[in-house]
């Protein structure tokens, strides 16, 4: 492959697969990453990764035994239960897994980190505007700078920049906030949210609402609403004060037992943020633009109900570099590239919808329940979703 310069733009998931990849297989990339280190910000909570998309990306970037060292004992455990408290499904993880290991967010992010070259992240360099040049494409810079690369890779998430240079289309608002919050230390600190929410994924589900995420000694909680897109502004909530944000989505919970949004009085101070949930139009594509492609939530960002963000993300990474590396001419590989990323990120963002329009119901959630009850243990753990959605199909 020709290409004389690489410039990944954002060190999420998909950008520093794609880098791993490509620098040990001897192709020069540098990434810039908006963030100043790489604990600025919160990555967010646990992550499964799939066999057939994000194991396949950890495995072509020879991390895959890294990655399952660091893995959680008991992570692919799913609960369900409604407002009441009454736990629908139980679903333990099998003896040596069920083909969806769970791993923290930061985690396999830290993993991605180091196992590039230092110097590979240019750190704080924050892209503002991205445009057409004599060669390749200028990448300017919130400092002013300006560098140029003949390929560009957008790997900056939901509000990317590089994808205006492919796309108008912007991330619309799907009706759904998340406010995302933490209890640490659980096992000491917090016994009895522990034990309802187990060390695996819950799902607490009704009238609109969900409190859910994931256990273990941190459990990750979201709260999601089907609210309006002004919101987190109308709310009345002041969001700098966590016992007004405590008291705040309390409201939003009439009739939840207490145990269930003890979650929300639990929480830490320090890690309670509001996200309100945009996704892509689903099946969005572009014509092909010389020297520049999108991985990632840039490419096909959706909503988090399917569990296939991360993964797409891991395996577009791969893909692109594995595209690269095959000895084609850049737009060449770009194209067999993205051939196969669009029908894909298309069948993972209609489930994602279809998950949200099941999830949000009024009501209790029947269907998630007679779905996962009518599901052997072993199925209902490895590919929940990829069956209740078959055939249906970051932040600023």
């Amino acid at each position: 492959m020709s290409t004389r310069s690489i410039a990944i733009v954002g060190a999420g998931l998909s950008g520093l697969v794609c880098a791993r990849i490509l620098q040990r297989n001897g192709i020069p990339v540098t990434v810039y990453e908006a963030d100043i280190t790489p604990d600025s910000r919160q990555q967010g909570g646990s992550l499964d990764i799939h066999e057939d998309t994000g194991q396949v990306a950890l495995e072509q970037a020879g991390l895959y035994e890294e990655f399952r060292a660091r893995t959680h004992v008991g992570g692919e455990d799913i609960r369900l239960l409604d407002k009441t408290g009454r736990v629908h499904v139980d679903r333990r993880e099998p003896a040596g897994g069920g083909g969806r290991p769970e791993i923290d967010r930061t985690e396999l992010r830290q993993l991605l980190v180091e196992s590039l070259r230092p110097g590979t992240i240019v750190w704080g360099r924050k892209v503002v505007a991205a445009r057409p040049g004599e060669a390749g494409h200028a990448l300017e810079f919130a400092d002013g700078s300006v560098v140029h690369a003949d390929l560009v890779v957008g790997a900056d998430g939901a509000w990317s920049k590089i994808r205006s240079l492919l796309t108008p289309v912007k991330p619309a608002y799907t009706g759904i906030t998340i406010v995302e919050l933490r209890l640490t230390d659980a096992m000491a600190k917090h016994p009895e949210a522990l034990a309802l929410t187990g060390r695996g994924s819950f799902f607490m589900l009704s009238d609109n609402r969900y409190i859910g995420g994931h256990g273990g000694n941190t459990i990750a909680v979201g709260c999601g609403l089907r609210v309006p897109e002004n919101w987190v502004a109308d709310s009345g909530i002041d969001w700098r004060d966590p016992e007004s944000v405590r008291a705040g989505l309390l409201r939003e919970y009439p009739g939840w037992a207490p145990a269930l949004t003890g979650l929300i009085r639990e929480c830490d101070d320090d890690a309670i943020r509001p996200r309100p949930i945009h996704a892509l139009p689903t099946g969005l594509t572009w014509e092909r633009v010389p020297g520049v492609t999108l991985v990632g939530d840039a490419a096909h960002l959706m909503s988090p109900f399917a569990g296939e963000g991360a993964n797409i993300a891991l395996i577009d990474g791969a893909d692109l570099a594995r595209e690269i590396l095959d000895g084609s001419d850049v737009e060449t590989a770009i194209t067999r590239y993205e051939k196969t990323m669009f029908p894909r990120g298309a069948k993972s963002a209609a489930a994602s919808q279809k998950g949200l329009d099941m999830m949000f119901v009024d009501g209790r959630p029947i269907k998630m329940i007679m779905f996962f009850k009518s599901m052997s243990a072993v199925s209902a753990l490895t590919k929940p979703f990829e069956r209740l959605f078959a055939g249906k199909n970051k932040e600023k």
